[in-house]
């Protein structure tokens, strides 16, 4: 089986697409160290067939879009640990490379979506959590602008503008987005009925509704209980597809570099997030293969 023959976007339009889950929690699975401020790019750098064995994973639980490893990969972050420009545009191309692989390896189709994570995942301290960096929306357009450019240049499917916290970065990387005409998803993390920065939902959904080459939106790392509302008012400003890929509830804590979980598993009421809208749906963090599996039977109750 090749990769995906049609546009993500035409597939959304037919019905549901199921996300994979966290690459950290399956990369610390397989046995891989995490520590450090790189986090799963680490990896990428020093074991990238640990990295492929993760999409592999993913794809065989039926995941139907691969998000590669370069949520963490900050020209940056990386010049402060010796990479040249040059050694961090062949990391980001690498990681699209290795998700390729393994969708071409699926029995069945697989996007490939090159993930581009928010400012504050590249400083590593939690801020992409908590949003508003003391950056001017230009300041923040010129931080993601060569990363989009390089990891568009190795040829994923979408771009995957994930866990963004308040909508000044939105409004970067859309300001860059429009630029490339490439698609892309839009992700916020939220808490409360808010972005993670306090923002109102429905501005920051109606700044991305807004964006021509936007194919979905909705929210990630985030609790399940989250969800729900947060599709609904993002329902409210877009007819857009929507999309959900939750954490399992657990609260990350960055001075540890550990998650808190929840003293139960929250249920995810998969058929109330189809009919708000969502029609790609998977996990985020501490949500592994079985999670992915569990997704492709479809919709549960709620």
């Amino acid at each position: 089986m090749t990769r995906a023959s049609g546009p993500l976007a035409g597939a959304l339009a037919r019905g549901t697409v199921v996300l994979d889950g966290g690459l950290s929690n399956q990369l610390a699975a397989q046995g891989c160290d995490l520590s450090g401020g790189l986090w799963t790019a680490r990896v990428l750098a020093e074991e990238p067939e640990q990295v492929a064995a993760a999409h592999t994973a993913y794809a065989r639980a039926g995941a139907q879009v691969l998000t590669t490893a370069s949520y963490q990969v900050g020209y940056e972050a990386f010049a402060a640990r010796g990479h040249d420009r040059r050694a961090t545009t062949a990391l980001l191309h690498r990681g699209v490379a290795l998700a390729a692989r393994a969708a071409e390896a699926a029995d069945h189709e697989v996007w490939v979506a090159a993930s581009v994570g928010p400012y504050g995942a590249v400083l590593a301290d939690g801020s992409e959590y908590r949003g508003r960096y003391g950056l001017t929306v230009r300041e923040l357009a010129a931080f993601h602008r060569p990363r989009v450019e390089a990891l568009l240049a190795a040829g994923p499917d979408v771009l995957a503008l994930e866990t963004v916290p308040d909508p000044d970065e939105a409004e970067a990387l859309l300001a860059v987005l429009a630029e490339t005409g490439a698609p892309a998803w839009l992700s916020y993390t939220v808490a409360g009925g808010r972005t993670r920065s306090g923002a109102p939902l429905a501005e920051a959904f109606a700044l991305a509704a807004r964006a021509p080459q936007v194919i979905a939106l909705g929210v990630n790392c985030c609790d399940p209980a989250d969800v729900l509302p947060a599709l609904e008012t993002a329902a409210g400003v877009t007819a857009k597809p929507l999309l959900a890929y939750p954490n399992d509830g657990s609260v990350w804590d960055a001075a540890t570099g550990t998650w808190d979980p929840p003293p139960a598993r929250a249920p995810w009421p998969t058929a109330a997030w189809h009919r708000a809208g969502a029609r790609l749906i998977g996990g985020c963090c501490r949500i592994g293969p079985a999670g992915v599996t569990a997704l492709t039977r479809g919709p549960q109750a709620g």
